[in-house]
């Protein structure tokens, strides 16, 4: 308790001070005031200190500290620009491949259309010749039933002309004379 009972008038007496001095002006710059001398330079002290502990002990530290981060920065920096390389090379070969992908794919679709035409086209002629046989053998039933008809035309004339005239006239027609003007008849009609 004793030492406790000195520091009750020596805080009373430190209080009382800045009453003193605040009533001349600005006590902090009242240099004629011992307290303000002493604070002066125990500041000055305890500056110097600080510096000196902080030069020597703490701002190496802090040096350290930031050199191992730009290292580190300096590191990560080159990790992502050598990744960014790799990426890039490989958008290039996913590019290239997908433009060959592409280039294959257009060649198999232009070469199933070219098996497709050349199918087409066979069949088409397959078709066509198909087409063209029975054309021809439709000419050719057609020719033989109108040389067919031309032929029964030429006795139906015959017979029609030799019927009427005796049914008209009651007399047989000259045969020669009948057929003369049937094939002049026919003749005026284009039909041989």
């Amino acid at each position: 308790m004793k030492p406790f009972r000195r520091v009750i008038p020596f805080a009373l007496s430190l209080s009382l001070l800045p009453a003193a001095a605040m009533a001349e002006g600005m006590p902090q710059l009242d240099f004629k005031n011992p307290l303000t001398t002493s604070q002066v330079v125990w500041g000055t002290i305890i500056f110097v200190v600080l510096y000196i502990l902080a030069s020597r002990f703490a701002l190496p530290k802090v040096g350290e500290v930031l050199e191992e981060r730009a290292t580190h920065i300096a590191r990560d920096l080159e990790t992502a620009q050598s990744s960014k390389v790799k990426a890039d090379a490989g958008m290039a070969e996913s590019a290239a491949a997908t433009a060959k992908a592409r280039s294959e794919a257009q060649a198999a679709i232009n070469a199933a259309l070219e098996t497709a035409k050349a199918a087409a086209a066979a069949q088409a002629a397959e078709v066509n010749a198909r087409l063209e046989k029975q054309l021809s053998d439709a000419e050719t039933q057609i020719g033989l039933a109108r040389s067919q008809a031309m032929s029964a035309l030429r006795e139906v004339a015959t017979e029609t002309a030799a019927t009427v005239i005796t049914r008209l006239t009651g007399i047989m027609p000259d045969q020669f004379r009948l057929d003369g003007a049937i094939n002049a008849a026919l003749a005026a009609r284009g039909v041989g």
